[in-house]
């Protein structure tokens, strides 16, 4: 058993709190439905490491260092780690069950002291979880409010509203503080550290809370306005840009800054456009994609978002399942000679496209390359791509819409592939294709032993849903190893990454907690 004290701040429409743990709670497995000893948990041979050559992505001052600080780990948006994952030797699977419903914990972040700080989605509100790394233990946990889309899924009975709802938290950095940086479902961006007691017990604490509902319509859902006949408009995430300001955009289109220095807050709209991603940043500007265009941005001397340039793409006729909403499903991805890249949202194939990214390129100059990838009516993506270097690794998604969508054995389409802008710069060309099926997970490149890692849901005809962390060759394509984490619909990922932690484990959000592999 453990102790634990309940310790509550009283804010404006919540109760905002963080749970002190006198000793850490104990992790609880998630359970395994029916079959798993059933299909095989281990396929093909451990991988032997082979550093990538190349730089990493610059490390942004205002982040932890790369591969700690979030979801598409640095500020670039690479999905790439610096350190190595489990290389498939005699791996071993542990987990933690967060809630009885729910409990999946999204973004997977790393403090100094290598202790995971993660945001786990219940039904009851988001938590920000300090996770014990080998044992998943809690070690203290702050209680965010409930987002208004899961009030709406369980009055309507319709719990597609969750699962197409980014905002509240699931998007947050990890500061250079060791400080959690994310916007709540109340439109206020909190800052959050967390601290030793003498007793040995951890807590977390709000070092700084801004209220954006000057800029940003608040009339939102809760069980005390069941009804609300104004507009509500989430924030879907924030990062910091080169000099230290807070950006934050919403779903409908607003993008804006908060200065850390004098709490001023400004913001301008995107009309008729909606935001669902996250972004990314480099010195020269922030990348912002919307359902209708790529924008670059930067502040003015008032912290005003302004304009640089803005490049619109085909978002197709409609969403495709396997997408949230009618256009591109990724994070901006910035890296190479002064690139960015994204997808589109093209009716018969996706197309993944590559643009310079300087201010000063002419219109005619701005695209590299759009290069078609996966089966024609059967390609989309809704995860960040993966940079190193010159090349780009995008995974098809098509058909993953919710949980329900791969349960009694089936799976989606998948394919994995892999494209290298030419070295002057002339075009693109595709490398290798892979036939794994990946339904949602944003994958992730260890760049210290050269392979890929992704989640995948392998077809079952009797019916088995099995999921697996899959092993690839980031140079061949080639697939080397799978292991079985669990079966049943509580150990699909749901839209979460894979996060390689310092120590070589592979931690994945699932949707009851967490899972983690490691080599023996």
């Amino acid at each position: 058993m453990f102790r634990r004290a309940l310790h509550c701040a009283v804010l404006p429409a919540v109760a905002a709190c963080t749970v002190l743990y006198g000793s850490p709670a104990q992790a609880e497995e998630i359970p395994k439905a029916p079959g798993h000893r059933l299909i095989t948990p281990y396929e093909g041979a451990p991988a032997a490491s082979a550093p990538l050559p190349g730089e990493a992505p610059p490390q942004h001052p205002y982040l932890a260092p790369n591969g700690r600080s979030g979801m598409h780990s640095d500020a670039a948006g690479s999905a790439t780690s610096p350190w190595p994952g489990p290389l498939g030797r005699d791996p071993e699977v542990t987990s933690e069950k967060i809630a009885a419903l729910g409990g999946e914990c999204a973004t997977a972040t790393f403090d100094s002291g290598g202790r995971l700080v993660t945001v786990c989605g219940t039904f009851t509100g988001f938590q920000v979880k300090l996770l014990e790394p080998r044992t998943l233990a809690t070690l203290a946990e702050y209680r965010l409010p409930q987002r208004s889309s899961t009030v709406e899924a369980i009055t309507s009975l319709d719990f597609g509203k969750i699962f197409k709802d980014t905002s509240g938290g699931a998007y947050f950095y990890l500061d250079d503080q060791d400080r959690a940086v994310l916007a709540d479902s109340r439109q206020h961006v909190l800052r959050l550290a967390h601290s030793q007691n003498p007793d040995g017990s951890w807590k977390f604490t709000v070092d700084d809370d801004w209220d954006l509902t000057g800029h940003v319509p608040h009339d939102c859902v809760t069980w005390t306005n069941l009804r609300p006949s104004g507009t509500c408009d989430p924030v879907t995430s924030v990062m910091p840009d080169w000099d230290g300001r807070i950006w934050w955009v919403t779903r409908q289109g607003r993008v804006g800054t908060v200065d850390p220095a004098t709490s001023l807050i400004r913001s301008v709209r995107l009309p008729g456009e909606e935001i669902q991603n996250s972004f990314s940043v480099a010195r020269d500007g922030v990348s912002i994609v919307s359902d209708h265009a790529l924008y670059s941005f930067r502040a003015a001397a008032d912290g005003t978002p302004e304009v640089q340039w803005r490049q619109t793409y085909d978002r197709g006729t409609a969403a495709k399942p396997g997408s949230v909403n009618q256009g591109s499903g990724t994070t901006p991805d910035l890296f190479g000679d002064g690139y960015v890249a994204i997808t589109d949202n093209a009716d018969e194939r996706m197309n993944v496209l590559v643009l310079r990214r300087g201010a000063d390129v002419p219109a005619d100059r701005r695209l590299v390359c759009k290069v078609p990838v996966f089966g024609a009516g059967a390609s989309t993506t809704d995860n960040s791509l993966i940079t190193w270097g010159n090349s780009i690794v995008v995974e098809n998604n098509y058909g993953y819409e919710n949980p329900t969508s791969v349960l009694l054995g089936r799976s989606v389409v998948g394919g994995v592939t892999r494209i290298d802008v030419r070295p002057d710069g002339s075009g693109c060309d595709p490398v290798w294709h892979s036939d794994v099926r990946a339904p949602s997970v944003v994958p992730k490149l260890s760049t210290a032993n050269g392979l890929l890692y992704f989640y995948e849901k392998k077809p079952s005809v009797w019916g088995i849903d099995g999921w697996y962390l899959t092993a690839v060759d980031f140079r061949t394509g080639e697939r080397r190893w799978s292991r079985l984490t669990g079966t049943g619909p509580l150990y699909d990922n749901n839209w979460a990454p894979v996060t390689l932690g310092p120590d070589g484990t592979a931690y994945i959000g699932v949707f009851n907690g967490i899972v983690a592999v490691r080599d023996r």
